[in-house]
């Protein structure tokens, strides 16, 4: 999964927290390959912290000590009852003062929608993509009202 062990991780985690922010990070960190979108995510009920690894791996060192300065950005203040989202004015300043990331770049993992359906007008033939069937007994053309049929099914268009 990742060169780094999460024991690794987590002595990693509490040193930035020490060096960066003056306070201790007392719970646990982990690597989640599930991720898809993002390089890391703080859990409110648990207090934990969830790291990316294909992030990692994909933009080095440096881009996740920015992510897990974001991550902790949000555990500290939440934990102090300040403002720990990303709107809030306390988060936006503590993450300017510790040079964390705003943004996490693409780790190239979104899933790519795949049409299935594929549905034609019978009066105007405007083209339909769905992802999933419809009832064309219910639901007509947008554009002339006119009836719809299915004409493809399985991976369309791609």
């Amino acid at each position: 999964m990742s060169s780094m062990t999460e024991q690794e991780l987590q002595r990693f985690v509490e040193q930035i927290s020490l060096e960066s922010f003056g306070w201790p990070f007392q719970h646990r960190v982990t690597w989640n390959g599930r991720l898809r979108t993002t390089g890391g995510r703080y859990l409110l009920r648990t207090h934990d912290i969830e790291i990316n690894p294909h992030h990692y791996e994909a933009h080095g060192l440096d881009s996740m000590i920015g992510t897990i300065k974001h991550e902790l950005c949000h555990y500290h203040l939440h934990l102090q009852k300040r403002g720990y989202r990303h709107q809030d004015r306390e988060f936006k300043e503590l993450l300017e003062r510790v040079g964390g990331s705003r943004y996490c770049p693409d780790t190239g993992l979104r899933r790519e929608v795949k049409t299935r359906y594929l549905y034609h007008c019978e009066q105007c033939k405007q083209p339909y993509e769905r992802k999933r069937q419809i009832d064309v007994r219910r639901y007509g053309c947008g554009k002339c009202r006119g009836k719809l049929k299915l004409v493809a099914t399985g991976t369309v268009g791609k």
